[in-house]
């Protein structure tokens, strides 16, 4: 409080003294909110970085030996198909872990009918007695733990009859499904967008529908941090794009849905054909469903390794000089909440690294500022090779991407 020169014997309420506290109380609780999201539940269902393009970048070799976040999974499994020696999946969370050990038993144990039914149509009518029975026994103990827990996910009950309606964002594109149902002509309309013939049919569709799919409620409700908390979006994240855009996340989402819609074709676009229609389809899904990659996988799986951890505490406890980093985005969080903790990690990075090592990352910004600067003494970034792909990329939900090469 301070006094008021206009009423000197009066108290007047300083309101910048006021706001700034109760705003870092208030972030602080965000900041809650989202860890009892992403430490209590399955966020990821299934990967949201496209691999064709990743594959493309990264130029994995026959002695690679790769460090990357695990997510869901699907793409470790894409990796594998150009047969690294070695790829070390990294989560802190354990559920995103114990997904990848599930589809990996289900790559060596199922026929592929089976596997595609559990993880392309994401439920199988005889699902309780397939995992008693063949896959119980080849997870790992944490996995069996969470699975023995969670098995209703793939039973095909209930109102949520895919597993890909599960988990936090898998719940946000559940009740998105419910919104577009409401709707059944918008619902329709977007069945056409999807089934388009080619590029100008897409571009005609999607401009049509643009103002009723993104509409107020939807502003709305995007702008929410528990709306973004259950796709594993944090608060800091969000900041960075937020302001960007005079519609907030809506103007960010728009930006990144024209892209996806009206300059990408949408056949092979299994990323959005999943989430529309909750499941995949032959033509239509990861590299890790398509039969003829099932053997290969199945045979080559072993050259996966999981680590419930963070980037740094494993380079820390299983130092090597490694060819390749897949750091999705995690450093925008770094960079925002932990800047010592994003030096450490670099710091670690580059002395677990080879001459020629490929370092792969994306971010919710449009450009970064955040590397310190030895990173960029120690790292040749290729912004022309990121930005092409980036701009080929299936999924469209960061904001910028980078490739990098130790010197």
């Amino acid at each position: 409080m301070k006094r008021s020169r206009s009423h000197p014997g009066g108290i007047i309420f300083a309101p910048n003294l006021i706001y700034y506290p109760v705003t870092k109380k208030i972030d602080r609780l965000q900041d809650w909110v989202f860890r009892q999201i992403h430490n209590r539940h399955l966020v990821y269902n299934t990967c949201w970085e496209d691999p064709r393009c990743d594959r493309e970048m990264l130029q994995l070799q026959p002695d690679s030996n790769v460090v990357m976040i695990t997510s869901a999974g699907c793409n470790a499994l894409d990796y594998l198909l150009d047969h690294p020696a070695r790829i070390n999946c990294i989560d802190v969370n354990p559920r995103q872990n114990a997904l990848l050990a599930l589809k990996i038993a289900a790559l060596k144990h199922l026929p592929h009918n089976d596997l595609f039914l559990v993880f392309g149509k994401g439920w199988h009518p005889e699902w309780k007695e397939l995992y008693q029975r063949i896959l119980r026994s080849e997870l790992p103990d944490y996995a069996r733990q969470y699975w023995d827990d969670h098995l209703s996910y793939f039973n095909g009950q209930g109102l949520r009859k895919s597993f890909y309606f599960y988990g936090s964002s898998g719940s946000v594109a559940w009740w998105a499904r419910q919104y577009l149902k409401a709707r059944p002509k918008l619902h329709a309309r977007i069945e056409r967008l999807f089934n388009a013939q080619d590029l100008e049919e897409q571009n005609k569709l999607y401009h049509k529908i643009e103002k009723k799919l993104l509409n107020r409620l939807i502003q709305w409700v995007v702008n929410q941090h528990l709306t973004l908390y259950a796709v594993g979006v944090p608060r800091s994240q969000r900041e960075l794009f937020f302001d960007q855009h005079e519609e907030g996340v809506l103007g960010y989402i728009r930006r990144s849905m024209r892209q996806v819609f009206t300059e990408l074709p949408l056949k092979d676009n299994y990323f959005w054909q999943l989430y529309f229609h909750g499941c995949y389809f032959l033509d239509c899904c990861p590299s890790y469903l398509k039969a003829a990659n099932q053997p290969i996988l199945a045979s080559k799986s072993d050259r996966i390794h999981q680590y419930t951890t963070t980037i740094s505490q494993y380079l820390r406890t299983h130092p090597d000089n490694y060819s390749h980093y897949v750091l999705l985005d995690h450093q925008d969080w770094l960079a925002a909440n932990n800047r010592p903790a994003l030096e450490e990690e670099w710091e670690l990075i580059l002395a677990n690294s080879r001459p020629g090592t490929r370092i792969l990352m994306r971010s919710a910004a449009d450009v970064i500022d955040f590397l310190p600067d030895f990173v960029r003494e120690r790292v040749a970034f290729d912004q022309a090779m990121a930005e092409s792909f980036h701009a080929q990329d299936r999924v469209g939900t960061y904001g910028s991407a980078y490739i990098g090469t130790v010197l």
